[in-house]
């Protein structure tokens, strides 16, 4: 029977190796999240925020993980950053108690609580977004997802779009709304590579 146990833990050894979750890093100078939100009933504004980092957990084999995003809202950038009159800038404004609150609340975080696969399709990532002190549900769609060597330096790499909506009153930026929405549309581009 000893016998026995021994040849079964080293036939099933691999099979765990294989299955174990796998660390990777958010790759900061290829992922970073977009916002868009409609302004006085007449355009659409398109923003970004320029610094995240972050980690995701992945058990392919398992069908489990999670992710966590650190955007930093400091970094915020809408096409309007600097003034040469001197008035405050629209990124400015953001930055202020009106909108994100920057010196108070420096980050952002998105924590998944789930990750839904649809077979091998990662279809969509539950979890919270804590803004402003606020922490609320937040379910992200995966548009594209996919793990590979880079086509490069051939060093394993995942990549995915994740996109989803949230009410920026729920988490008390109140400010201009109705007139600039309360709809904002979230995109993320994520790129990382294993610890």
């Amino acid at each position: 029977m000893p016998r026995l146990s021994t040849v079964l833990l080293a036939l099933l050894a691999p099979l765990s190796a294989m299955a174990a979750p796998q660390t990777y890093n958010v790759d900061a100078l290829h992922s970073y999240p977009t916002f868009t939100v409609n302004h006085l009933g007449m355009a659409t504004m398109h923003g970004r925020f320029d610094k995240m980092s972050g980690k995701v957990v992945l058990d392919q084999a398992a069908k489990t993980g999670s992710l966590e995003a650190r955007i930093a809202t400091a970094s915020v950038s809408t096409g309007d950053g600097k003034r040469a009159d001197g008035t405050r800038s629209r990124d400015d404004h953001l930055r202020a108690a009106d909108f994100f609150n920057s010196a108070e609340f420096p980050e952002m975080v998105y924590k998944s609580t789930k990750l839904n696969f649809n077979g091998e399709a990662l279809e969509s990532v539950e979890g919270t977004l804590t803004l402003l002190g606020v922490t609320k549900p937040v379910k992200l769609n995966v548009t594209s997802f996919k793990c590979g060597p880079h086509p490069f330096n051939k060093k394993p790499m995942c990549g995915a779009n994740v996109e989803g909506t949230i009410k920026r009153t729920d988490f008390g930026m109140k400010f201009g709304v109705p007139a600039i929405a309360d709809d904002i549309k979230l995109a993320i581009g994520i790129e990382a590579y294993p610890e």
